[in-house]
């Protein structure tokens, strides 16, 4: 089995992110665990994301508080690609394969492993995104070029935000400019 692990630092406010990827027998899963300040509050939330053989997302977990919000979130996605929340449907995520967990960069992972994306080539990826201010589901459009082995140019316009992303062969971001950076 393989294991691949990293640390990053949150450049935006105090906080860190501690995040392992490890190879199953049925695909891949993500487990970690993020330290930070949220809207002036102290937050602590562990998360695990597992992806079939394919790198599309089966079901996420996330667990722990925002100030004095517990936060405990199941998140599925059917092989027919029905999303529920708590085992409720979550509609308007046709078309997301990817959980991205708004508060921290390991999930950005899914998206370019699954994109599989060559030097040149781009993509439009909608994710089904988790806001953890409201701990809701909802979709996020994302674009990302590959502009060489280990740099992606990287839209989300939602926020306004485009930079360019360095990223390791295994897919963990290295440097999210403005956002999070990967301790040495």
């Amino acid at each position: 089995m393989k294991i691949d692990t990293i640390l990053w630092r949150r450049l935006d406010t105090p906080g860190h992110d501690a995040c392992r990827l490890e190879q199953t027998d049925t695909g891949w899963r993500l487990a970690g665990a993020a330290a930070f300040r949220h809207e002036g509050v102290p937050a602590c939330l562990a998360y695990q994301v597992e992806c079939d053989a394919k790198w599309r997302t089966s079901k996420g977990t996330v667990q722990g508080w925002v100030g004095a919000r517990t936060v405990d979130l199941i998140i599925q996605r059917t092989p027919a690609g029905v999303w529920t929340l708590h085992g409720e449907v979550v509609p308007h995520l046709d078309g997301c394969f990817d959980l991205d967990l708004g508060f921290t960069p390991a999930t950005n992972l899914f998206q370019l492993r699954r994109a599989a994306l060559q030097v040149g080539q781009s993509a439009a990826i909608p994710v089904a995104w988790l806001d953890v201010a409201d701990s809701a589901l909802h979709v996020l459009q994302q674009r990302y070029e590959r502009r060489n082995a280990g740099m992606y140019w990287y839209e989300a316009p939602r926020f306004g935000y485009a930079a360019s992303l360095d990223v390791l062969p295994v897919g963990f971001i290295l440097r999210y400019p403005g956002l999070w950076e990967a301790e040495s």
